[in-house]
């Protein structure tokens, strides 16, 4: 419908080619200085909206200041930018005015977090807009996290659905869940995070439901010794993957086909009543019949349960959501009706939703949930916590591992982005994951002249290696992704070598990801700022993958679970 795409990333895959998108392939984790670089230019030639950025931001005088060089004496101009992010000048002041010229959306991935100072590029890509003017209007303004926390291409009503209960942790103890490691090593430690400073907790027992550690956290050769710290490690899970291997106690669950649920979610217009295709295999529970067992064990079975079952719950859950939105004026059909329908679509609004244009048409009356009820492009209240790693409005902050370093040592830049054949790690071990592996390994892309200069041929099985560790893969040559960078996609189950623990045999990138705070503020990972070198191995003495074969059950030596056992 005459839209232009424009891709910016160092790989061109991350969009379609059928959309015909102009690829600008940036180094990576420069982001943040070519939104300065974009921002300079609308504020040199007077294309920013003073307007907006008078209505409905604050602080935008103090990033003026900064942008244009009066407070450090580094004017962010479109050369200064071209310089650390590898694009062209005149590219860059091209975009910019582009952007000014016409109705625009800026759409910010959701992996731009996971790098060093991850916090910036997010807050520059919202001033960027809050220059350009456009929010709060149709096809225009900012979009975050699309696909992955966030909605596109369909308009909802704002769903009031039910949760369970969870009543309230008397345990005040957290920790950000990218730091799991570093509370594991460092009992005691004080760690700051949002303005706030909190203390680890040592902890003897991890119970773990839900998730893989040892598919997403980072520097996994770190992870496995910190694993070893506490007493007892038991987790739920239904397969033998990376996290069942490194637990003392594992409690098999149901998949979601051996049992009965519901599907329903704010941002997704279906129902779905997901029905039991099969028994449960061998001794798996639901996970809510293993607490439910343990409530029981520890004389809280009916705080935990309420009296209600699984099934219980379930209509519960849907009951009080039908009574939410009747209110709404959304009418959803009899709990039964719906379980002997298999799902319910509900309606879409007539009027398209834009976001913030309540807020455009009167920022007094709909402000935003900010101390000042505006953008605030300089925040006090960030400024307050005197971060180093994140002042009070957005800046360029060199990350420690990039390809803008003077160290040769490590001259490729990884990237993992979201597999193509699997959710994250799940069903790894299935066919269609398998199908895209080469000799049993997960895939690595690469730059024709980057596999030229180290003799790789497509196909090869490679190393790929840096200062925490090293994995094999096998390589994809590609010019769809920018000289100087390798990516590896996520998810391939961890296996270790047993002589050497900090190389994964199968692929899993993590084993080379630094596990480094994003900064002081979020906490966050920052796994996509990370160096590597790359080379040939021998391919006739590769070890052999053993990620998908299972332990060695002995049935004489587990007892058995008989009927009085299991409730």
């Amino acid at each position: 419908a005459g839209v232009q795409f424009v891709n910016i990333s160092p790989l061109a895959t991350d969009m379609p080619d059928h959309i015909g998108a102009d690829w600008l392939p940036v180094r990576p984790n420069t982001d943040t200085a070519l939104i300065l670089g974009l921002c300079h230019t609308l504020l040199e030639e007077g294309l920013q909206d003073t307007e907006f950025l008078t209505r409905y931001c604050t602080g935008f005088d103090a990033f003026a200041l900064y942008l244009d060089g009066t407070a450090d004496g580094i004017p962010k101009t479109a050369s200064w930018a071209a310089e650390i992010c590898g694009l062209p000048a005149d590219d860059i002041r091209a975009l910019a005015r582009r952007m000014a010229a016409s109705r625009t959306m800026i759409s910010l991935s959701w992996s731009l977090t996971r790098q060093a100072y991850g916090e910036q590029p997010m807050w520059a890509g919202i001033v960027l807009a809050a220059m350009l003017g456009q929010m709060g209007l149709p096809g225009g303004g900012v979009g975050i996290g699309y696909s992955a926390v966030n909605r596109v291409g369909y308009d909802l009503h704002r769903l009031s659905l039910a949760s369970l209960p969870q009543g309230i942790n008397p345990v005040k103890d957290f920790i950000p869940v990218a730091r799991i490691t570093d509370m594991l090593t460092k009992p005691g430690k004080e760690f700051d995070y949002n303005g706030g400073r909190y203390t680890y907790p040592d902890i003897k027992l991890i119970y773990w439901a839900g998730g893989n550690p040892f598919h997403h956290h980072q520097d996994l050769a770190r992870l496995i010794e910190a694993w070893q710290i506490p007493q007892t490690v038991i987790v739920h899970d239904w397969c033998w993957n990376g996290l069942a291997r490194h637990a003392d106690i594992v409690l098999p669950v149901t998949t979601p086909v051996e049992r009965t649920d519901i599907a329903m979610t704010p941002i997704d217009p279906y129902l779905v009543s997901m029905e039991q295709a099969i028994s449960p295999v061998g001794q798996a529970r639901d996970d809510y019949d293993i607490f439910t067992a343990l409530s029981r064990r520890l004389g809280v079975e009916d705080a935990f349960t309420e009296g209600r079952t699984a099934e219980d719950w379930q209509r519960w859950l849907y009951e009080v959501s039908q009574q939410r939105l009747s209110k709404s004026g959304l009418e959803l059909p009899s709990y039964d009706q719906f379980r002997a329908a298999g799902w319910h679509k509900l309606p879409l609004p007539d009027t398209p939703h834009v976001m913030f244009a309540d807020f455009r048409r009167d920022p007094d009356a709909h402000p935003l949930k900010t101390p000042s009820g505006r953008i605030e492009i300089f925040s006090e209240t960030v400024a307050g916590f005197a971060y180093e790693d994140c002042p009070g409005h957005p800046v360029w902050l060199a990350p420690p591992e990039w390809l803008g370093t003077t160290d040769d040592t490590y001259p490729l830049h990884l990237l993992c982005n979201q597999p193509r054949t699997k959710l994250h790690s799940q069903l790894d071990q299935g066919s269609v994951s398998a199908a895209a592996k080469i000799n049993g390994r997960e895939e690595a892309f690469m730059h024709p002249d980057d596999a030229s200069a180290r003799q790789i041929h497509d196909g090869q099985i490679i190393r790929i290696f840096n200062g925490r560790g090293a994995i094999y893969a096998g390589v994809r040559i590609t010019d769809r992704i920018r000289p100087g960078v390798v990516m590896v996609p996520t998810g391939a189950w961890l296996d270790p070598d047993p002589d050497t623990p900090s190389l994964c045999k199968h692929g899993n990138p993590n084993m080379l990801t630094p596990d480094r705070p994003t900064s002081k503020l979020a906490q966050g990972p920052a796994a996509h700022s990370c160096l590597v070198q790359a080379e040939s191995v021998n391919q006739n003495s590769l070890p052999p993958v053993t990620a998908f074969i299972p332990p060695e059950i002995r049935p004489d030596i587990v007892p058995e679970i008989t009927s009085d056992a299991a409730t």
